[in-house]
């Protein structure tokens, strides 16, 4: 890293900027995998295909990402998940009129080992060369959440709440069953790549901003990182936008299932901000981590961890979604909330597409992927 002169801390969060939204403000963003139009298989033209995106008025932003293969679509500042979620909805129909095709999954079904362009911006280049052969197995994909937070402590205080919900939301958002074309046993083989990744995991409870701060200038000093940004645990803070971000969800095909997840994180950092609990009792970092990874093996099928037992994953989910409905109602996300009650009696992602390779192999299921990915909300 260039020698740089200023403080470590100044150096590890260059800006703080909570309380310049209002009402938890929400921001969503997706990355999604380009793929061929006839046969699906992954296509390297992110860039190409981004040039020739027109990016409808109000609809937020289009980015090219790590991967060749992987667009990046942010919606603007949004009051409600409606519009957070159908400002994706817009962009991905922009997508669409460019020619490309996309799907939503934690990772191709298909792709084989090692079929991967980077994309060359410094960024994407720096993460490169410090994780190597680490992001040349095949391209990942996930959908973050960001909740504007009125200052840094009550930041703090939904991270406190939203830990407590991340093994849920990764068993809700799982997405990628298949990995290099095989059944990998897990209903989210994306989580467990990542998890690869130094910095990628789950945060432990801070008792401060301050205690957070400290934390991340440890991690930047000791490993020469740029800044805080480089580190991709499943939850955090993220001052130079004023939101604490989720970021444990596999991409998704269906805009109604990210509708769902996107308002029951709103509904629980908002309320973990304003509140600090009562939550469940408070997990170990050690119990999260495990739980976390039977969300990823098992789905909507898991038993997790939860207010000291294990439960199974719809009690678990009525749990939340009953604690937080009257602040949802508050931001306007009522409606949007009832898509988990939605998703978990209709199945999620990962058994819509082992049906769908049940009825007809790779094809049938890359083709749904496809045809989901381009239903509007």
């Amino acid at each position: 890293m260039t020698h740089d002169d200023r403080p470590a801390r100044e150096r590890a969060i260059p800006e703080i900027r909570f309380g310049t939204s209002t009402g938890f403000a929400l921001g969503v963003e997706e990355e999604l995998l380009l793929v061929d139009p006839v046969t699906h298989a992954l296509s390297h033209t992110a860039v190409e295909t981004l040039e020739r995106l027109v990016v409808p008025a109000g609809a937020g932003s289009a980015h090219p990402d790590t991967y060749a293969a992987l667009v990046e679509f942010a919606s603007p500042v949004c009051a409600t998940a409606v519009d957070g979620v159908g400002a994706l909805d817009r962009l991905r129909a922009a997508l669409r009129a460019t020619g490309a095709t996309a799907i939503g999954a934690g990772i191709h079904p298909d792709g084989a080992r090692g079929d991967v362009v980077h994309h060359p911006a410094p960024r994407h280049a720096a993460i490169h060369d410090q994780l190597r052969g680490l992001l040349r197995r095949t391209p990942t994909a996930a959908l973050h959440v960001h909740v504007g937070m009125p200052d840094a402590e009550a930041a703090i205080r939904a991270c406190t709440a939203l830990r407590e919900l991340l093994p849920l939301l990764q068993a809700l958002a799982a997405a990628s069953p298949w990995w290099h074309g095989a059944d990998s046993g897990l209903q989210s083989a994306r989580a467990q790549l990542f998890r690869g990744y130094p910095r990628a995991d789950i945060p432990r409870a801070w008792s401060s901003f301050e205690d957070y701060v400290d934390d991340v200038v440890a991690v930047v000093e000791a490993g020469d990182l740029p800044d805080y940004t480089f580190l991709w645990a499943d939850l955090r803070p993220h001052p130079q936008l004023g939101t604490v971000e989720v970021r444990a969800m596999d991409a998704q095909p269906s805009l109604r299932d990210a509708l769902g997840l996107t308002a029951l994180v709103r509904a629980v950092a908002a309320q973990g901000a304003r509140e600090g609990g009562p939550w469940p009792v408070p997990s170990t970092r050690e119990a999260l981590e495990e739980s976390s990874f039977r969300a990823a093996r098992d789905g909507l099928a898991a038993t997790l961890w939860h207010d000291g037992a294990l439960r199974p994953v719809p009690e678990i989910a009525r749990w939340w979604t009953a604690r937080v409905r009257d602040v949802a109602a508050e931001l306007g996300d009522a409606d949007a909330l009832t898509e988990i009650e939605r998703l978990l009696r209709d199945g999620g992602s990962a058994d819509r597409q082992r049906a769908a390779h049940a009825r007809g192999g790779m094809p049938a299921l890359l083709a749904h992927l496809a045809a989901e990915t381009k239903t509007p909300l």
